[in-house]
């Protein structure tokens, strides 16, 4: 298989991988999300509508490098950046294009076979469900998870028991010493706003016999 072979089946595969995933996403849409029945037969067109579209992009890509050949051809400077082709690039923008347009004929060939768009429907039912398997699977896994089950029971147990130590247990002793204080200084506060025994006079007398 020559070079440019090798890139057309190349960038098929990649194509084909873009449809399936494309085409999963669809299904879980349409039957998960939206409640929907599983239609092959509206799976298959919409399979080669997206593979269709992938076809139009392969050859409107090989339009561009095609005019930018065409651009680079007698051109000798050196060459401002990546995009800004020369002469010397023209062999190489000439080979992308066949291969970008015969990404296009293969893509365009696949969505006219009905047997392998149904195998790509299935692929990407197979895919779908996948993914749908390992979610449930998962949420199982956490929800009837036990201590026992649970290697990391005994870890997790330890943060939360230091977190508590440094955090809440902590956090209350300063409560209490607040409260505690503050209720110190409320009877003490009480303590002096109460009446001096004998009365003010009584105050006053024991006050002129000390001077």
């Amino acid at each position: 298989m020559g070079r440019t072979k090798e890139a057309i089946a190349e960038g098929l595969s990649i194509a084909t991988a873009a449809a399936r995933l494309s085409l999963r996403n669809r299904i879980l849409v349409e039957t998960i999300a939206r409640g929907g029945h599983f239609d092959g037969d509206v799976f298959a067109e919409f399979a080669r509508k997206t593979l269709s579209s992938l076809a139009d992009e392969q050859d409107q890509a090989a339009e561009r490098v095609t005019h930018q050949r065409k651009r680079a051809w007698g051109r000798f400077s050196d060459s401002s950046g990546t995009h800004d082709y020369r002469d010397r690039d023209t062999r190489n923008l000439r080979r992308r294009a066949k291969q970008s347009h015969g990404v296009a004929k293969e893509l365009r060939a696949l969505a006219d076979d009905p047997e392998r768009v149904r195998q790509l429907v299935a692929a990407a039912r197979i895919a779908a469900w996948g993914d749908v398997e390992a979610n449930l699977s998962q949420r199982l896994d956490v929800e009837g998870m036990t201590a026992d089950a649970d290697p990391e029971y005994a870890t997790m147990r330890r943060a939360r028991m230091d977190a508590l130590r440094m955090v809440d247990l902590a956090r209350l002793a300063s409560q209490a010493k607040r409260r505690a204080k503050d209720k110190a200084e409320a009877a003490e506060a009480a303590s002096e706003a109460a009446p001096t025994t004998g009365g003010g006079k009584s105050g006053k007398k024991k006050k002129s016999a000390a001077l």
